[in-house]
């Protein structure tokens, strides 16, 4: 699946989808480098503490940008192994990329995001 950033009209790149528990607490622990990154759809009704990451077991930083349920980006986040963070809004979807693929799309707070395939 790819990342568009409609308001910007920049191709973020591939991801995978992680829509399971498991699938969204293993994420991309223990890789050593990403060839695509990761789409994770929280459950509904999850509040800001309920929309946090980890990069426990994490080799790499990445670059974390924070959806509501209209793929409207609320908060973006740039992380080093072994952080904990919890967005300033809520999110039901969480798009983890390569360190810098925010800066290079030039994402920002409020842009809308698309995902197709």
């Amino acid at each position: 699946m790819k990342v568009l950033n409609k308001t910007r009209n920049e191709c973020l790149g591939n991801v995978k989808i992680a829509d399971t528990f498991i699938s969204r607490f293993k994420g991309l622990m223990f890789k050593k480098d990403i060839k695509r990154g990761l789409l994770l759809e929280m459950p509904e009704g999850r509040g800001r503490r309920g929309s946090s990451i980890h990069m426990f077991f994490m080799k790499i930083p990445l670059d974390v940008i924070f959806l509501d349920s209209e793929k409207r980006v609320v908060d973006l986040a740039t992380l080093k192994p072994w952080q904990i963070y919890i967005p300033k809004k809520p999110a039901k979807y969480i798009i983890e990329l390569p360190q810098g693929s925010i800066e290079d799309s030039g994402t920002r707070i409020g842009d809308i995001m698309e995902f197709y395939r």
